[in-house]
């Protein structure tokens, strides 16, 4: 393990957890992540390795069958996963954020009944907001859910469920507009639903169709998909934390998650991406000499290293404020922008080092090339992070008088 990108103050089991994942990445993720990858094949091996470490129960807390571990540790174990494979680290994300949803939002039968399942791996999450009518703006969805009795009724489109076909259950967010006049703001007339389904691909339940894999340049193995409603009947003890109108605060809870994820992500890929380089520039020869003693790879060298660096510290301080219970939105965003801009600067300069042979599939530096950029758009675009962030500094720098 390389000097960059430790993390101080981590108890022993922290170091443990974090020893045995690095492990698991270096013997079991590493050495078949490109295979799988140029066969968009799902990584169902290594799904049952994390699956007997314990690993889709990290957060969830002890009574229910988890680890209860800090944001922190679960950040730190997502770098060390996408170090090895990104995809694998989406896998885990997603099955994350709704079991954090549910941890913090559920009604105690929602805790009873997923948890303890979910902390096995058994049943695994997803969570819809995107449609494909719209990106980041969240408040213009257009799938209603409509109360009929004891039963809401799900109708609409949704798109780029992570998991979507191998996940048994997803958290989507729907308009619902009982009880709530007309003119009310957007956001305070949605509502999350909690979706029981079976793993797959076509009509996964009755009104609810899973149409396949969306084909991508890079992020495979892992299933993206549509989601299409029509008529999905749910029983209202369904509705995340058994009210409607609060879905938005509750997704916008999770997502904080999902950024500080996605900044893990990002400091993974870039570690990764550092080691082929500097590893690349030592066995290299050019004008007599390995490149690495050349002075301008030892610029990037040290442009890349301190980039990875940084982004380690700015994700491990968003992780750590939101494990003391503070608000996070500033530092998460600043964390995965930084994170994912840095993660694709270092790639590319990872890719330069190595040359014309950075463009064959048979070097790894060219799948990162096409991961990397996903990590741009991921849980909100750059520019929603830095309107989130400016905004943020405004109310905190706001002129008095």
């Amino acid at each position: 393990m390389g000097r960059l990108a430790q993390t101080e103050g981590l108890t022993e089991i922290q170091r443990e957890i974090l020893g045995t994942v690095r492990a698991f990445v270096d013997k079991e993720i590493l050495p078949v992540a490109t295979e799988l990858e140029h066969r968009d094949e799902y990584p169902t091996e290594i799904v049952r390795g994390l699956k007997e470490l314990g690993l889709f129960g990290l957060m969830i807390p002890e009574e229910y069958g988890g680890l209860g571990e800090s944001l922190l540790t679960y950040a730190l174990c997502v770098e060390e996963i996408a170090r090895g494979w990104m995809s694998v680290s989406g896998i885990v994300n997603t099955h994350f954020i709704v079991a954090y949803m549910l941890a913090q939002h559920g009604t105690q039968e929602q805790k009873d009944h997923f948890l303890p399942r979910m902390a096995t791996g058994d049943i695994r999450g997803a969570f819809s907001m995107s449609e494909p009518a719209l990106g980041s703006d969240v408040s213009a969805i257009t799938s209603k859910g409509v109360r009929d009795g004891e039963e809401y009724v799900l109708d609409g489109q949704k798109m780029w469920l992570t998991n979507g076909g191998s996940a048994s259950l997803v958290a989507v967010l729907c308009r619902t507009d009982e009880g709530h006049p007309e003119g009310t703001p957007a956001h305070k007339s949605m509502t999350t639903f909690l979706i029981e389904k079976e793993p797959g691909f076509g009509e996964v339940r009755p009104g609810l169709t899973i149409p396949g894999k969306i084909d991508k340049m890079g992020y495979k193995g892992v299933d993206t998909t549509e989601m299409v409603m029509d008529g999905l009947r749910l029983p209202a003890a369904r509705v995340l934390g058994g009210a409607t109108g609060r879905g938005f605060y509750q997704m916008m809870d999770g997502v904080e998650v999902g950024r500080v994820n996605v900044a893990a992500r990002g400091c993974g890929v870039a570690q990764r991406a550092f080691e082929l380089g500097i590893s690349y520039a030592q066995q290299r020869h050019t004008f007599g000499k390995p490149i690495a003693q050349h002075q301008a790879i030892q610029f990037k060298l040290a442009e890349m290293a301190t980039k990875v660096e940084a982004a380690h510290a700015l994700m491990v301080g968003a992780a750590r404020k939101k494990d003391s219970g503070s608000r996070n939105d500033l530092e998460a965003g600043m964390a995965k922008y930084l994170a994912s801009e840095y993660c694709k600067e270092v790639v590319e300069d990872a890719f330069r080092i190595h040359g014309g042979y950075g463009f064959s599939k048979e070097y790894e530096i060219e799948r990162l090339y096409r991961e990397a950029p996903m990590l741009l758009i991921g849980e909100g675009t750059a520019e929603i992070q830095k309107m989130i962030v400016g905004r943020r500094l405004l109310e905190e720098y706001r002129l008095q008088g």
